[in-house]
């Protein structure tokens, strides 16, 4: 939008400068102040992190109901909260020197963490490969694609446990491979607690937590932000979310669901279920409208496991009613799920 100055009294209007002139240092004691300078970074990865939380003032708020601040995770480069991950278990596997220059990331993934490995990796000049199951979305798929990453589908009604089992027979044929296990290793609860729950805590200095809901796809951001609340703010309601059509956690049971990156089918071992208050679940049509009703009411385009905790998190903020606080994560963007609509008739 182009604003006048003549029209637009209020408006900035930059000073004078001869054509071809140059920014001198006067010019830029007239600009005007910016609520927050902008940082120059040497890389991407300097972007992981510190992301705000956005509190839901839209959504089912008659009757009223606890105030719900969402982790704005979706807007970390890669767009989730695998960034996170993905960084941390890289600069772990280089600190102990099981990653070297030339060296070759594997990685089962369900979409996020391939993204997010594949953009670590194009940063730091690894060669990644990725194995995923060939029912997740076509926009995923390419978002890996287009940075460089290889990708390698496995058959769908494996889960993620076919593709963890290619990750391995592929890391044994390749020298110098490295499988980073984002399931199991110990540095993805860890970046959690250490980052994701430290910047929950300094957002809410002067609120009470009184419940925090995350679903459930390794177990890493439930069990590393649950750990600190627990020591934190112990009367905090640690709330987990699954699938209906996969309830691993609450009924041991496996099965297809479209809420792609939660539910593994098999319990993960970064789930601590000792932090943990409760799990429930969400049907797959019900957190994606969910999802749509974000973009549509909040303004908040996120994907379908943003939703699922969504959802959960407006029914816990319905239960404890208007004088607490709820906080939940937004797990990734929802601009990687538009080839899914067809499926949710």
């Amino acid at each position: 939008m182009l604003i006048c100055g003549e029209c637009c009294p209020g408006a900035y209007r930059a000073p004078a400068r001869a054509a071809g002139a140059s920014m001198t240092s006067p010019d830029r004691a007239a600009l005007p102040p910016l609520p927050s300078h902008p940082r120059v970074v040497e890389s991407v990865l300097d972007l992981i992190g510190d992301t705000p939380l956005y509190e839901l003032r839209r959504l089912e708020t008659d009757p009223p109901r606890a105030r719900i601040f969402a982790k704005a995770e979706h807007q970390n480069p890669g767009g989730s909260v695998k960034d996170r991950i993905c960084l941390a278990m890289i600069e772990g596997a280089e600190q102990s020197g099981a990653l070297r220059p030339g060296g070759v990331v594997i990685e089962p993934t369900s979409g996020n963490t391939g993204i997010g490995l594949a953009l670590a990796c194009a940063a730091k000049g690894y060669r990644c490969v990725l194995t995923m199951p060939a029912s997740m979305s076509l926009e995923r798929r390419k978002l890996l694609e287009a940075y460089g990453a290889e990708v390698v589908l496995t058959e769908p009604e494996l889960q993620m446990e076919g593709a963890i089992q290619r990750a391995r027979e592929l890391a044994d044929g390749i020298p110098g491979a490295l499988v980073l296990g984002q399931f199991d290793n110990p540095d993805n609860p860890r970046v959690h607690a250490e980052t994701t729950a430290q910047e929950i805590l300094h957002a809410m200095a002067n609120l009470r937590i009184d419940a925090f809901v995350a679903g459930v796809g390794t177990g890493g951001t439930i069990s590393g932000v649950g750990r600190v609340l627990r020591r934190l703010h112990p009367s905090s309601r640690i709330v987990a979310v699954e699938p209906e059509a996969c309830a691993t956690l609450s009924r041991g049971e496996r099965g297809p669901t479209k809420i792609q990156g939660l539910a593994a089918g098999f319990v993960p071992g970064n789930y601590d279920p000792t932090v943990v208050d409760e799990v429930r679940t969400v049907t797959d049509r019900t957190a994606w409208d969910t999802k749509h009703a974000l973009a549509c009411e909040e303004g908040l385009l996120v994907g379908i496991s943003a939703g699922a905790a969504v959802r959960v998190a407006l029914d816990v903020a319905r239960e404890l009613g208007p004088d607490a606080n709820v906080v939940t994560v937004l797990c990734d963007t929802g601009e990687r799920y538009f080839s899914l609509g067809e499926y949710f008739p």
